[in-house]
């Protein structure tokens, strides 16, 4: 498999909330130097994020050079490396450039034959490629092959939006702050705590890479939206980055909708606790649920997004608010009791109104993602092939521990959790005085406190980040959603001038010049550690050369591609058979791609070759699928990697309804299969496996056979 080897013979100004200028006075004259102080860091602070950004694209694009010596090897080991789905989405980047003509290109996505055999399906309907059809109309439009290669205006693509990516995360810090120091803090915390913040230098194509810095702009447009006394044009022109935004990040990645949908809990939570004005609130439900629908449309009415749980959540939650107009009057109790009335309002109509939608839709696409929750979370086991398949993949599993001492390690894990607690603390405060909607004189002080650190744009992020925190928490796979808005508060809540007040006034020491030196000295001294820590090890990382190395999938793919006809059907591992499409062109049996309800049963159907199956019975299956060669790989078979009971046999041995090999427990109904297992069988060349299947290739990793297509099963 594939691996890399060493290679061989080779002070900080502010931006105020509010929009009041400050001037400097003189004899009571007011001076125009503020105006100019505010100018020039505005300048600066901009200067130093973008910055910051490029030096982080570098950076990563460095990484992934040294870590692959991506210059100098093949383009069959370039492909190589972008591994399972990576490889397949790729490949529709390459398929429109290898086309005669644009028209031809996509008239190839919309009615494809490749991906999956015997099937025409549309490609841009069901998967999220507009990113790869628009880079390679710019590739050919404007001539970009006389300066690069296809593939590095790929990748360079992707690490440019790191810059962009970080650019966000600097804003938003900034804006939450009013320092750019702030920004500066939380660029240091994203690049050193990489392993936890990105994984794009060693998966590009992945679609969140497209994504996420997308989302992070759009996080930083709504944390300005809320900002008090927006101009009515700034705030047209901030809706309009919003959606552009949610747009762009609902064509990019197919979990879209659970992300908006997390973002709309956000939304609606703070809105029922008084924390956000209404009207700001309602754009941004509009704005999602027009994102999504406008991106059905360009995938062709795909039926999944129409069907989606956010669309109905936010129409639920629009129609709710007209049949309860006294939401937010009466005392505690009663504020209490309507709301609880409100959630299980909005809650009803909304599984009502997306069940009549899934009805009318016939919408079965994404049924394994409810499976696979109500399975994750103890409502019951289940034998469901695709559903214990997630469980027992380490990136849908719980956050493992060690990341928390990672990002302890940088101490932005502590900075986090303390402002966590504070902003937490002063926004339970906040809710409590709002809910009562009246107050003695001594709690409206302390709500003033509380409020002045708690505004809007605070509030949302805080509740983002908890409710992103317990999704990362819950699926280790999506904590990179989170862990770059850690960064974000972390440093944002250092920096801010709110909360060393509020804190230096309850431990009665305030005053304004402490709380400068808190706001700023903190985030100085983290830096100075951060670069006294984390400078050495990035330079020897930057220093270390390694090359790609994985000759078995290169042999297996030049064979493929020497020895075998063009419109050959190939099955096997969903993994592989994406790098078998981009390296080879040949026509696939299943894919990596799993929101369709029919491929995840031909997939399983196909993976009928390492469960205990006889011949004829494998056979059979595969040539229903058109197959004209099977590859079985030895890592799948005996299933290392995975403990007993999580491993590829077992999966499908407690699916087919037969017990698992080894030492252990089985459920009490399962029965001994009648056959042996069918990729351990097949090796031993015996009469009824060779009259069915005949060896064509063979190396330490991959077994590729050949099917009589003239047998019929008996």
């Amino acid at each position: 498999m594939a691996s890399v080897r060493h290679r061989k013979g080779i002070k900080a100004s502010e931006v105020p909330d509010e929009p009041h200028e400050k001037h400097w006075k003189l004899d009571g004259k007011v001076l125009p130097g503020g105006k100019v102080w505010k100018k020039v860091s505005l300048v600066t602070g901009g200067f130093v994020g973008i910055s910051l950004g490029i030096l982080t694209s570098v950076y990563v694009a460095t990484l992934h050079e040294n870590d692959l010596w991506f210059s100098n090897i093949k383009e069959v080991e370039r492909e190589i490396s972008f591994r399972t789905e990576c490889g397949l989405y790729y490949s529709y980047y390459k398929q429109m450039l290898q086309a005669p003509s644009i028209q031809t290109g996509l008239h190839s996505l919309i009615y494809d034959n490749k991906t999956e055999s015997m099937r025409t399906i549309n490609i841009l309907e069901r998967m999220n490629v507009y990113q790869e059809v628009f880079l390679s109309i710019l590739y050919r439009t404007f001539h970009i092959k006389k300066f690069l290669e296809p593939i590095y205006f790929y990748i360079y693509t992707l690490f440019g939006l790191q810059a962009v990516y970080v650019v966000a995360l600097y804003v938003t810090s900034w804006l939450l702050s009013g320092t750019w120091l702030s920004g500066v803090l939380a660029a240091f915390w994203y690049v050193t705590n990489r392993v936890d913040t990105t994984r794009v230098e060693f998966t590009i194509p992945l679609r969140e890479n497209w994504a996420l810095p997308v989302f992070a702009v759009q996080v930083a447009a709504i944390s300005f939206l809320f900002r008090p006394h927006l101009r009515p044009a700034h705030e047209r022109l901030t809706l309009l980055a919003i959606f552009i935004s949610t747009f762009l990040f609902s064509l990019a990645w197919q979990f879209n909708q659970f992300m908006l949908l997390i973002q709309a809990l956000v939304l609606f939570t703070l809105d029922s606790l008084d924390f956000l004005p209404r009207g700001k609130v309602t754009w941004i439900y509009i704005i999602q649920v027009s994102s999504l629908l406008l991106v059905c449309f360009l995938q062709f009415f795909n039926t999944m997004i129409a069907g989606s749980l956010l669309i109905s959540f936010n129409l639920s939650t629009l129609l709710a608010r007209r049949l309860q107009n006294n939401l937010k009057t009466g005392g505690l109790f009663s504020r209490l009791g309507k709301l609880f009335l409100h959630v299980l309002l909005v809650l009803c109509l909304t599984f009502l109104v997306n069940n009549f939608i899934k009805k009318i839709l016939n919408l079965e696409s994404d049924e394994h993602i409810f499976k696979f929750l109500k399975a994750k979370f103890g409502f019951g086991a289940t034998r469901d092939f695709d559903a214990n398949l997630y469980l027992c993949e380490e990136a849908f599993g719980l956050l493992p521990f060690d990341t928390f001492i990672r990002l302890s390690d940088t101490l932005v894990f502590y900075a986090y959790m303390f402002v966590l607690f504070v902003m937490a603390v002063a926004a339970a405060v906040v809710a409590f005085q709002n809910l009562c909607g009246s107050a003695n004189n001594k709690s409206m002080d302390k709500l003033q406190k509380c409020a002045m650190l708690l505004k809007p744009g605070a509030a949302y992020n805080l509740v983002h980040t908890i409710l992103f925190g317990c999704l990362a928490l819950s699926t280790m796979r999506m904590k990179y959603i989170w862990t770059s808005h850690l960064c974000v508060f972390a440093a944002s809540g250092l920096c801010n001038s709110d909360m060393w007040g509020l804190i230096l006034k309850c431990v009665r020491l305030y005053t304004p010049q402490r709380v400068s030196v808190m706001r700023y000295l903190t985030p100085v001294l983290i830096l100075l550690y951060l670069c006294y820590k984390f400078w050495p090890r990035m330079m020897a990382e930057l220093s270390e050369l390694r090359e790609f190395y994985d000759p078995d999938t290169v042999e297996l793919m030049n064979w493929i591609k020497s020895n075998t006809p063009r419109k050959a059907v190939i099955a096997g591992s969903m993994q592989l058979l994406a790098g078998v499409k981009l390296c080879t062109g040949r026509v696939l049996t299943n894919h990596p791609h799993y929101e369709d309800k029919s491929l995840r049963e031909r997939t399983r159907q196909v993976y009928q070759v390492y469960a205990k199956r006889s011949p004829e019975e494998v056979h059979r299956i595969l040539r229903s699928f058109g197959t004209d060669f099977v590859i079985l790989e030895d890592s799948m078979c005996y299933g290392r990697r995975h403990g007993r009971g999580c491993r590829l046999r077992d999966l499908l041995d407690i699916a087919n309804g037969h017990i698992m090999d080894g030492f252990g427990d089985n459920e009490p109904d399962l029965q001994p299969s009648q056959d042996p297992r069918f990729c351990e069988e097949i090796k031993k060349s015996l009469p009824s496996y060779t009259v069915y299947f005949t060896k064509v290739f063979q190396n330490k990793t991959f077994h590729v056979y050949k099917l009589a297509k003239h047998k019929k099963t008996t």
